[in-house]
């Protein structure tokens, strides 16, 4: 088979090409540069440019600024952060308290980029309301760097607003206050009146129509900081690995486990813990930072709304890890909030292994059908790996550091480019992109744009169909492995340049 037969659905290499001196330089550097030279054909982006010449983000670690959305039940929260991110994420009823999970949307306004939370899911019939929204109002003024205080002007300041006002003044952090449900000049003097609350100008607002939000978010991202703290990733450093996972399904007994000291409270209650606690300890060896998901050490009364942030806490863990070990009761079926938990992971690029815990608890009988029952509910990520395992004995936790190496490896690796293309040459070769419409799109060029996780980028000459990808994606692991970490495969079809 000829270069050309084999490499057919690439742009075709310009002639003619001349091989290069030093008979070490491989054929895949050769048939590289090749099809590189084809792409100048094409019109390429700046931001093309710089995948093509390898440019990755410097090794640091910063995030957007947050601005959570704070405030009594049903004062319009979801509503106002549905007005400012576009379009309707956030669920809204006339409940009080219908956010549950994790709500946090990238947003941008006047060219500034922020992370947006809503601060919903608050549970109002324990222990009295204003103790409720205290509770609650904390932990979104220690996760952000700005907040915006919706109030329902129409009601006026009551003493839950009074309480968390107390807070915010007590933070230091910087508020924009949202007199919320404004909708004419008797709205306006209701809004007036909320200058009471010592907070600054209230800004009238009706997020259900989108009157006054744009001064609004002038407002609160003038509040945001200009410049997120930039670190620097420490290649020596431990590596980080967070413990996630819904209630009592072990993470804490795990970590303990691994730890080989009670680190951390266990208790019967799910949801124990509440705050993150990072723990540096050594396993076979190495020092690792493990982080316990859950949350606070002490006991309380646990409410929904308090799960509701453990969740996000949870969601804050999973960015600053680099593995996940993702905790499954092995003696329950998978549920919706552990299917919630894995995506979550795998939205946020980290690599990532299947712990399921408690497997002792599972009769020997039992065990192949329960096999077959995990396969069938994770037939989406076979890539993922997975350890059965019990954290209250330590049955298999030595089996836990291989899988994680493995994981992060994955993770790390990175395929040049030469034997990128030579891959795909040889893909479209054997399996061509089906014909749609009397157009076969070319595959012109691919290169590796990042690590952790791998990022791929496709350049080709039309839009390839999403089960070809899903097709590319299980053929790259298949050749290259990647067992344990998500790959992010985008597709850039461009056009040729036309000839004067």
């Amino acid at each position: 088979m000829s270069d050309d037969q084999e490499y057919h659905g690439l742009e075709d290499v310009p002639a003619p090409l001349q091989v290069p001196s030093d008979p070490e330089e491989s054929l895949d550097e050769v048939r590289e540069a090749a099809l590189r030279a084809g792409l100048e054909e094409y019109d390429l982006t700046p931001e093309d440019l710089a995948a093509l010449a390898g440019e990755e983000a410097p090794e640091t670690e910063a995030a957007l600024p947050t601005l959570a959305v704070v405030g009594r039940p049903n004062v319009g929260k979801s509503t106002l952060v549905n007005r400012i991110i576009g379009r309707r994420l956030a669920v809204v009823e006339d409940t009080p308290g219908v956010t549950r999970d994790r709500v946090s949307y990238p947003a941008e306004w006047a060219g500034t980029d922020f992370m947006l939370m809503d601060t919903g899911g608050w549970e109002a019939k324990v222990q009295g309301l204003d103790l409720s929204v205290a509770q609650q109002a904390e932990v979104a003024i220690d996760m952000a760097d700005a907040i915006l205080f919706v109030v329902d002007a129409t009601v006026g300041a009551t003493a839950s607003d009074e309480k968390v006002v107390r807070l915010l003044r007590k933070s230091g952090k910087p508020v924009v206050l949202a007199a919320n449900k404004v909708d004419g000049p008797q709205g306006e003097l209701e809004a007036a009146s909320l200058w009471n609350l010592g907070l600054g100008e209230p800004y009238p607002v009706s997020a259900l129509h989108g009157r006054g939000t744009g001064d609004l978010l002038d407002a609160a991202v003038a509040a945001l900081p200009t410049e997120m703290e930039q670190v620097a990733v420490d290649p020596e450093a431990p590596r980080r690995i967070a413990l996630v996972g819904r209630p009592n399904v072990g993470k804490s007994s795990l970590l303990n486990q691994l730890a080989g000291e009670r680190r951390v409270v266990v208790d019967e209650t799910a949801g124990t813990t509440r705050d993150p606690v990072d723990e540096r300890v050594e396993i076979g060896g190495r020092a690792w930072t493990l982080v316990d998901t859950a949350g606070i050490r002490r006991r309380v009364h646990m409410t929904k709304g308090a799960d509701f942030y453990a969740s996000l806490r949870t969601g804050a863990a999973i960015e600053r890890a680099e593995v996940a070990l993702v905790l499954l009761d092995a003696s329950v079926p998978l549920t919706d909030q552990d299917t919630r938990v894995i995506s979550q992971v795998v939205e946020a690029g980290r690599a990532m292994v299947l712990v399921f815990n408690k497997w002792d608890l599972v009769g020997e009988d039992e065990r192949f059908l329960l096999e077959r029952s995990i396969e069938q509910d994770l037939v989406q990520l076979p890539w993922a790996l997975r350890i059965n395992l019990s954290a209250r004995t330590g049955w298999h936790t030595n089996r836990l550091v291989p899988a994680i190496d493995l994981a992060l490896g994955s993770w790390d690796q990175r395929i040049s480019t030469g034997r990128l293309n030579s891959f795909l040459g040889e893909l479209v070769a054997e399996h061509p992109h089906p014909v749609r419409s009397g157009k076969q799109p070319k595959i012109l060029f691919a290169t590796q744009a990042s690590t952790r996780p791998p990022r791929f980028v496709i350049f080709t000459s039309g839009f390839l169909d999403p089960t070809y990808r899903r097709f590319i994606e299980r053929r790259l692991r298949e050749a290259f492995g990647f067992e344990g970490s998500p790959l992010q495969i985008s597709v850039r079809v461009r056009e040729k340049r036309k000839r004067r």
